[in-house]
């Protein structure tokens, strides 16, 4: 057998579930292939959304608002992920891929226990009871992206089944929400992550090379005070 040993072996994609309070990772779940491709979409967060629409202006002040931002832009996710049992053929697989698929529904679930102890405590007649927490989802597109997200969409398409009818091969569509410091309490762990997530764009955007005005046809003149 040919081996290769200088070829780096792929960095995976994937989601871990980390616990918010000590930051260790209570379930990591490593995507069988990397998608193929994947949609991202940033919405700003501008203070002047709320501005008259009607275009004679509402005389309410929100033209001074136009170059402000109220917080992070909201940023979504959203690619295909497959599974193929018949792709691993050396690991026992009796329930097919139930067990992926399940790993990744419960994402979105909370836990039978949860639920009995919410049933529990209704029973008992709390007036209120608080809505169930779950573990601080992450999701990493190797060492430069890492973000905590919420699910918002996951559509599982089974397309092939054993003998006993157990799925063997399935692609899923999953749409995340970025957290950001909007949607997370100051000091949680999330949010510093977030923080991180949003520090390396500001990298990447530092190192980009910048370009010249003579490029688009312009000069200084062209943007400066005399324009106007």
């Amino acid at each position: 057998m040919t081996r290769y040993p200088d070829i780096p072996k792929p960095v995976r994609s994937g989601i871990v579930l980390v616990d918010p309070e000590r930051g260790t990772p209570q379930r990591i779940i490593i995507l069988q292939f990397n998608p193929d491709t994947l949609e991202r979409s940033l919405a700003p967060q501008s203070a002047g959304d709320q501005a008259d629409s009607g275009g004679g202006g509402s005389g309410s002040g929100d033209k001074n608002e136009a170059l402000r931002l109220k917080g992070p832009a909201q940023e979504t996710w959203k690619f295909t992920a497959e599974i193929d049992a018949t792709d691993q053929f050396e690991v026992a697989a009796p329930d097919g891929i139930h067990p992926q698929l399940a790993t990744l529904e419960m994402l979105v679930q909370p836990t039978t226990a949860k639920l009995r102890e919410a049933m529990r405590l209704s029973k008992k007649g709390t007036i209120e009871i608080s809505p169930i927490e779950m573990p601080l989802t992450l999701f990493t597109w190797g060492s430069k992206r890492v973000m905590p997200v919420r699910i918002t969409e996951l559509s599982i398409n089974e397309s092939a089944f054993d003998v006993n009818l157990n799925p063997i091969r399935a692609s899923l569509s999953i749409g995340l929400k970025v957290l950001t410091v909007s949607d997370l309490p100051a000091g949680h762990r999330g949010a510093e992550l977030y923080l991180a997530h949003l520090a390396q764009k500001e990298r990447f955007a530092a190192a980009a090379r910048g370009g010249a005005l003579g490029a688009l046809g312009l000069n200084s003149a062209d943007i400066g005070p005399g324009r106007v």
